[in-house]
């Protein structure tokens, strides 16, 4: 759900890391890699599903050394699927939807943003070493104090910010853009993004709890007929990713986000009375079987 298709670039800039180091193991399992950062549900959000976005933080002290870059911007996605790139100004994007996965998808960022951050200004990174235990997780290497501003955009026309692009970059731009799922940030629940798919639109809110207990609040809602969003609307289902859930519902034809303001707003205060540990009720352990049965993993 709003990850880019993934295509192989042979080239690979001198200095590029390649492999991982001889012996290492890929980093374990993590089941919530952003667990513990400010704004964990947009760090998902941007990994999961959004087509084109970018959150700037600043790096954590001593990371980027006395001449170094003083932030980083993570985006969606990058051209020909790079992990990263090092701008000819000497500033730095890394990707949540490209590179080698390892085990935590925080580690993967962390080897991604090490590698930038080593390689000389102009490059572009095709391949970046696989995450092992050994590699500090992006929360080490940036100011993860303050919430992330997520910046939603129309296209991917941020990856040519300062930097000249090649022939097959610009073609995976162009591409890129033609394929840009229109997307817009919802402003009065947090991680809630609106989107038109197949000329209906839609609405996915990355909920903050645990997987499974936002699994039987939402089974409560269901229960009880209070899982839509109104007249017209469904609940398609969720899926998990990260350790978190994230329900999707279509909406009304294509009627724009600013029309489900108030509706998704009433939700999420239904969502929190639901959020409790009492054990489900036979109807409502019936709802829960159902939405595991439209559950997809993202792992």
């Amino acid at each position: 759900m709003g990850k880019a298709s993934r295509r192989k670039h042979i080239d690979t800039p001198p200095g590029t890391p390649r492999d991982t180091p001889r012996g290492a193991r890929p980093a374990a399992y993590a089941r919530r890699p952003f667990a513990g950062m400010a704004g964990e549900t947009d760090w998902v959000a941007l990994k999961e599903i959004l087509p084109a976005a970018t959150i700037t933080v600043p790096l954590a002290p001593g990371v980027a050394g006395a001449d170094g870059p003083t932030t980083v911007t993570v985006a969606t996605v990058l051209p020909m699927a790079w992990p990263a790139i090092r701008r000819a100004d000497g500033s730095i994007l890394i990707a949540t939807q490209g590179g080698p996965a390892s085990g935590d998808a925080a580690r993967d960022l962390g080897s991604a943003l090490l590698a930038a951050l080593a390689a000389p200004p102009g490059t572009p990174l095709p391949r970046v070493p696989l995450a092992t235990a050994d590699t500090p997780p992006l929360v080490d290497l940036i100011d993860a104090t303050a919430p992330p501003e997520v910046v939603v955009h129309e296209g991917f026309d941020f990856w040519v910010e300062g930097q000249e692009l090649d022939g097959d970059a610009q073609e995976s731009l162009a591409r890129a853009n033609e394929s840009a799922v229109p997307t817009a940030k919802m402003s009065r629940v947090p991680s809630a993004y609106w989107c038109l798919l197949g000329g209906r639109s839609h609405l996915r809110l990355v909920l903050p709890d645990d997987e499974d207990a936002a699994t039987d609040a939402l089974a409560r809602l269901y229960a009880a007929g209070e899982a839509t969003l109104g007249e017209g609307t469904r609940l398609l289902g969720a899926f998990r990713t990260c350790g978190l859930l994230v329900p999707v519902w279509e909406l009304v034809g294509d009627s724009p986000a600013g029309e489900w303001e108030e509706a998704i707003a009433a939700f999420a205060m239904r969502y929190a009375a639901a959020l409790h540990d009492d054990p489900l009720t036979p109807a409502q352990r019936r709802a829960r079987a159902g939405l595991l049965g439209r559950q997809v993993t993202l792992r």
